[in-house]
């Protein structure tokens, strides 16, 4: 019995130091998974997310607009992880009367990602980690929080976060409050791939005095890793949108003034 044991015990701590180790294996790119990596391990991710497509109406047509991160992870412990990002964005549309797109490359600052873990997946029927990231770029700022949950059963995983976040613009003289949520639910199939959906919805609240917008996007998540690095790719096409101003974006279903009809997300990282 007590060599039985001994083998259980080592059994359980090697299959709780795999999941620790494999906690930056993604199987999502808009919602986060409550594992946090092992300790004194570091990591890269490069972000790239595409939002096509604004209502002409806006003054804004054939718009496209290109979010770049590229992020540095460490994990402090196994349970508290800090992560640093550089962003930027490009963006291209056409205004009303021109033949060509107007373009403009932006820097969106650096922001740093707080993640700490409360209840590990591997030994609780729910995982869950608290998260707080904030972003400044001299003109803007942002101070972001979720709260993620997640679990595995078998070949599924799925997580939920719920997210709220404050920004400020134009000098940090306007501010906008933001709430959302994202659900994603993922089967692996085999050792390196997997295959599920994604679910988000973001609200706009600037100054918080009323709902301007709001938007709900669908789609699939294709993710594929190994022990060394790992990719996910997501394309989501908005199913649901309103906003305040009525038919302002000219579509009466969705919302496009504040937010595009396709969002497609791919992510890259390494561990070293």
């Amino acid at each position: 019995m007590e060599m039985k044991s001994c083998i259980l015990r080592v059994l359980v701590t090697t299959g709780l130091l795999t999941t620790s180790l494999r906690a930056d294996d993604r199987r999502f790119t808009y919602t986060y998974e409550p594992e946090t990596p092992a300790a004194r391990t570091m990591a890269f991710e490069n972000w790239t997310t595409l939002g096509a497509q604004r209502g002409a109406a806006t003054g804004e047509a054939n718009y496209r607009q290109w979010d770049l991160r590229q992020e540095f992870e460490y994990g402090v412990t196994d349970k508290y992880a800090v992560g640093l990002y550089l962003n930027e964005q490009a963006t291209a549309f056409r205004k009303p009367g021109m033949t060509a797109n107007e373009s403009h490359f932006d820097w969106k600052g650096v922001s740093l990602e707080n993640r700490y873990n409360l209840l590990n997946p591997a030994e609780h029927a729910i995982g869950v980690t608290l998260y707080l990231e904030g972003t400044y770029s001299g003109s803007e700022a942002e101070l972001e929080q979720k709260v993620i949950i997640g679990q595995r059963h078998g070949n599924w995983k799925w997580a939920f976060n719920l997210i709220h976040a404050t920004g400020w613009e134009e000098d940090l003289r306007e501010r906008e409050g933001e709430l959302g949520a994202s659900f994603g639910l993922a089967r692996d199939l085999g050792k390196h791939w997997s295959l599920g959906f994604e679910m988000r919805d973001e609200t706009l609240i600037p100054d918080y005095k009323e709902f301007e917008s709001t938007a709900v996007f669908l789609g699939p998540v294709v993710s594929y890793h190994n022990e060394k690095w790992w990719a996910a790719l997501t394309a989501m096409g908005q199913i649901y949108g309103w906003n305040n101003d009525g038919l302002a974006d000219g579509n009466r279903h969705l919302e496009l003034v504040d937010h595009e009809k396709f969002n497609v997300r791919l992510l890259f990282g390494f561990g070293f």
